[in-house]
């Protein structure tokens, strides 16, 4: 069975034979080279993932030869740190067995501590998602209950999703200038779960995939765990270069590429319609599925909403787009709904696909999405206006209280990319979280090791009043006088 932990540090419960790898631990860790005592340091590295819930507990640690030379040092070093570990309550040895993570009596990590109980302070700005409004949320319950109870007398499997929830997607790219019809849609638990889908189905371990760069962390990682090859192009603060698409669907005839064309994650870029033009048409001389995640498209805070990417139309074309929405970054990430739009038989192989790990989605979820759906018109324009008046706070607060930093103002999405001016931000991504922000480094969100260290990504989705104390903290963490840590931290989680 493919994996398909989203958390790939943390094990799942009945799990025994978790092994953390030597090279996965290594570059988690800071160089020891030029600390002193290394295995001191080193040792509370790893104490210091395991409270952060980004080593799991009861997870076999390397084998004290295999991360000596993943770490480059000797195997005094790991022997003197595992035994510190040990001695400090942070890992247990089993005759046999090796050296397995645990924490000392009375700590909990704070990757799992929000799922036991205790309140997590941090303000985070790991997660580009909105909350839903308590009211909203109360009247689509109402609303759907009747409707809840209807279904209840049915089976209640829907491996291409209900059929009402299919004709009003279909329907919403009909209105926005892409005539659509129910066969062409399939409902998914997310725009993460549509993607792995077609992934599954038209790619094998080994295909080449064009991937832009930065893109979506999250995509990213599953076409590493489905080991294909990316090809990466560049994203800028302000543009994608066409040029460069052409050539890499030219040269490397990828089997499939990924793009994020509407208010780009992280970038908040705006794909112009006559490049998008040339990107079908390139893409159709190679012969390439194109999968277009528009989960942001709505979000449109300075100018119109985008049409479709597979509107467009351009001679010789093939069909192969495959279109990715959801409801997470518009309405709530705890409404597990998305959907794609493709071709009815590929449609049809999808859903086959699906029943294999998921017999369908929740009803109750669909039957709320219709109901927001149904209020787009009513719920979309406030939580726009909101949106702009949080980006606003944000900025505001950046350009008052890290005045070196710079941005690009996104015309729509929910977040900014910005230049620190220096490659220190993963450094700094530890020092905010010590001040009580959790954010993620650009390298997060790069295809290759070692690039965007200068950048981070920040989200507006929080009130305004929560933006400028993140902010005011983040500036502390610059001006507390202490030089940036060395070490390269790896989110549980981002959105």
């Amino acid at each position: 069975m493919t994996d398909t932990n989203p958390f790939p540090l943390v094990g799942r419960v009945g799990r025994t034979d978790r092994t953390l790898g030597s090279r996965k631990l290594a570059a988690m860790l800071p160089d020891p080279a030029g600390t002193r005592p290394a295995y001191r340091h080193l040792a509370q590295a790893i104490s210091a993932l395991i409270l952060d819930g980004r080593i799991a507990l009861h997870v076999k640690l390397p084998a004290e030869r295999e991360l000596a030379a993943a770490l480059n040092t000797s195997r005094t070093t790991i022997t003197a740190m595992y035994d510190l570990l040990r001695e400090s309550g942070y890992a247990h040895s089993r005759q046999g067995s090796g050296t397995w993570t645990t924490l000392p009596e009375g700590r909990t990590p704070s990757g799992i501590s929000r799922l036991l109980g205790p309140e997590d302070t941090a303000i985070d700005l790991a997660r580009a998602a909105p909350g839903l409004p308590e009211q909203t949320l109360v009247d689509a319950l109402v609303q759907v209950t009747p409707r809840l109870a209807e279904h209840a007398h049915t089976p209640g499997y829907h491996p291409y999703g209900l059929p009402e929830l299919r004709a009003a997607i279909a329907e919403r790219f009909t209105q926005r200038g892409l005539t659509t019809v129910p066969e062409q849609i399939l409902v998914t638990s997310g725009a993460q779960h549509a993607l792995t889908l077609v992934i599954g189905l038209l790619c094998r371990p080994g295909d080449r995939v064009m991937v832009e760069n930065p893109s979506y962390p999250n995509a990213l990682e599953a076409m590493r765990r489905a080991r294909l090859r990316t090809v990466s192009v560049p994203v800028t603060d302000t543009a994608w270069d066409i040029e460069i698409i052409e050539s890499t669907f030219r040269q490397v005839v990828p089997q499939l590429a990924y793009l994020i064309p509407d208010f780009h994650n992280p970038t908040g870029c705006l794909m112009p319609e006559h490049e998008r033009v040339r990107i079908l048409s390139a893409a159709a001389r190679s012969g390439t599925w194109l999968v277009v995640d528009e989960t942001l498209a709505d979000l449109a805070l300075d100018v119109p909403a985008p049409p479709p990417f597979a509107s467009h139309t351009t001679p010789g074309g093939t069909g192969q787009v495959i279109t990715i929405g959801s409801m997470s970054k518009t309405h709530w990430g705890g409404l597990r709904i998305g959907w794609l739009r493709a071709p009815a038989r590929l449609v049809t192989e999808l859903a086959g696909q699906r029943v294999a790990t998921d017999m369908g989605g929740s009803v109750l979820d669909q039957l709320l999405a219709l109901a927001l759906l149904a209020r787009a018109g009513e719920l979309m324009p406030p939580r726009l206006e909101q949106m702009r008046r949080q980006r606003a706070a944000l900025a505001a607060a950046l350009a008052e209280h890290i005045p070196q930093w710079t941005w690009q103002l996104p015309p729509g999405g929910l977040s900014l990319w910005v230049d620190l001016g220096e490659p220190v931000a993963s450094a700094l991504a530890e020092r905010a979280l010590e001040n009580g922000v959790r954010i993620e480094s650009g390298a997060y969100f790069a295809t290759d090791p070692g690039i965007f260290e200068q950048r981070l990504r920040i989200p507006y989705t929080t009130p305004p009043e929560t933006l400028r104390e993140a902010v005011h903290r983040m500036a502390a963490a610059l001006a507390d006088g202490r030089p940036l840590p060395s070490t390269t931290r790896r989110p549980h989680w981002v959105a």
